[in-house]
């Protein structure tokens, strides 16, 4: 698992008031957790900024190396931005042990294209697009690929189809479907209201009017 390093520095004042400048100051306040405890840090927003865009849906381990010679190992577990403005509001770590197992989310991406979608006009369904794994700190994966080009029309690709690092357990249950083929929904055309009402007309028992000799005989 690749391991990225952000400098960081404790800060001792706490509050909005205190966010609000530091963020004035191109630095993001941040906490790190762990075991019920926490320390509130502060990050270059530079930095921070840089993290988050090139690792979005990815699972990095990173490297808070603080000015002091400090090193603490995390993972980032959540971030705010501000909802009109995007701009990054704050950011939560949790830290973790390189040799103590976590469990974490780890996202799952799909490669390839499907026979069945390809060849057989089917339609790709993605439905897990994430799994839970527990594993060493280093040994997170990205991410997860998976090879569905062989997918055919009414066949899926469940966990358990999921080739993986013996070091890593999947977590998530084995018969969860990551991806599956269906057939296209083929919708009946509607006709013409002109169409509609020709036949119902058609459709209408005919009425045969008797004539008088007719009637007459019968009533013999």
């Amino acid at each position: 698992m690749e391991t990225i390093t952000i400098n960081v520095d404790r800060r001792d004042i706490k509050g909005k008031g205190a966010a609000r400048s530091l963020r004035r100051n191109d630095m993001i306040p941040a906490v790190i957790y762990r075991g019920g405890e926490s320390m509130p840090i502060k990050i270059p927003k530079t930095e921070i900024t840089k993290f988050i865009n090139t690792t979005a849906g990815e699972q990095v381990m990173v490297k808070l190396q603080f000015s002091d010679g400090e090193n603490k190992f995390a993972l980032m577990k959540d971030y705010q931005v501000d909802p009109v403005k995007r701009n990054l509001l704050h950011a939560d770590f949790f830290e973790v042990s390189l040799t103590e197992k976590v469990k974490v989310s780890v996202h799952v991406t799909t490669v390839g294209e499907p026979i069945g979608v390809k060849r057989d006009g089917g339609v790709l369904q993605h439905v897990l697009r994430e799994i839970e794994v527990e594993c060493l700190p280093d040994k997170i994966p990205g991410h997860i690929e998976v090879d569905i080009s062989n997918l055919g029309i009414g066949q899926s690709f469940h966990v358990s189809d999921i080739k993986i690092d013996e070091e890593i357990r999947i977590l998530t249950d084995p018969d969860g479907v990551i991806a599956n083929v269906v057939a296209p929904v083929i919708e009946e055309v509607a006709k013409p209201a002109e169409e509609v009402a020709a036949a119902e007309t058609t459709a209408e028992p005919e009425v045969i009017k008797k004539g008088k000799k007719e009637e007459a005989e019968e009533e013999k």
